[in-house]
C-alpha cells in the first residue's frame, strides 16, 4: 500500500518527484486512489498555510496547483470507478467577478469531473449575471462559487441576491468555496453551504444532486 503520510508531506513540500513516484504506484496497483486525493489535499493545505505565513509566493501555489491537477488527472479513472455510477447532474463551476484565480476552481473541476459530474465551467471573473443566465438557459440546479480573494465574498453575495431577483433562488442550490468562505459567511449571504476542500465539495453535491 502506498504511503498516504509521505505523500501528503511531499505534496506540502512541493516535491514534485516524490508525489509522482506514489501517484504512480497507486495507479498501478489501482488501490487507494481517494486516499491518495485526500492525503494530495492535506498538502495543498499546508501549502496554503506556508503561503499565508509567507513561507510560500504566489509562484509556488501555482506549481502546487499544476502538481496537485497532475495528481488528480492520472488517478481520474481510478476515481470514478469508485464513484457511484449514477452521478451524472449538471452544474455550473465559476470563480466570481473580480476574482481571477483559477488553480483551486481547476482542482476541483477535475474532482468533480471524476465523479461523474457534469461541469459547466464558466471561467474566471465571471459576473452574476452570466452565471443566472447559464442557470436558466441550461436547467442547472447546482452552482457552485469559487473565490480566493476577500472582496469575493461581495460577489459571491451579489450572484445570490441576483438568483433571488429572477425568482430562481428556491430552484437551486448555492455552493460557496475558496480561502475566505466560512460557516458565518455562508449564513450572512445564505448560500446553501461552503466548502474548503474538494472531497467536501463532492459530497454535498452528490446529496444534492441525489
Amino acid at each position: 500500500m502506498a504511503d498516504f503520510v509521505k505523500l501528503k508531506e511531499a505534496m506540502g513540500d512541493l516535491e514534485e518527484d516524490i508525489v509522482v513516484e506514489i501517484i504512480d504506484e497507486v495507479v498501478e496497483t489501482g488501490e487507494g486512489a481517494q486516499a491518495a486525493v485526500d492525503a494530495c489535499s492535506e498538502g495543498m493545505a499546508t501549502v496554503g498555510d506556508r503561503f499565508e505565513a509567507g513561507e510560500y509566493f504566489v509562484s509556488d501555489l501555482i506549481y502546487a496547483g499544476e502538481i496537485m491537477t497532475d495528481a488528480v488527472q492520472k488517478l481520474s479513472p481510478l476515481l470514478a470507478g469508485e464513484a457511484d455510477s449514477g452521478t451524472s447532474a449538471k452544474l455550473i463551476l465559476a470563480t466570481v467577478k473580480d476574482d481571477l484565480h483559477d488553480i483551486g476552481k481547476n482542482i476541483v473541476k477535475a474532482f468533480f469531473e471524476a465523479s461523474g459530474f457534469q461541469v459547466v465551467d464558466l471561467g474566471i471573473d465571471v459576473p452574476p449575471e452570466k452565471i443566472v443566465e447559464t442557470a436558466k438557459e441550461q436547467g442547472i440546479k447546482i452552482i457552485c462559487l469559487s473565490g480566493v480573494l476577500t472582496l469575493a465574498l461581495d460577489t459571491m453575495k451579489a450572484t445570490i441576491d441576483a438568483f433571488t431577483a429572477a425568482g430562481m433562488r428556491d430552484d437551486v442550490k448555492i455552493l460557496i468555496g475558496g480561502n475566505p468562505v466560512s460557516a458565518e459567511a455562508c449564513e450572512a449571504m445564505k448560500a446553501d453551504a461552503w466548502a474548503h476542500s474538494p472531497s467536501d465539495s463532492i459530497k454535498i453535491c452528490k446529496e444534492w444532486a441525489g
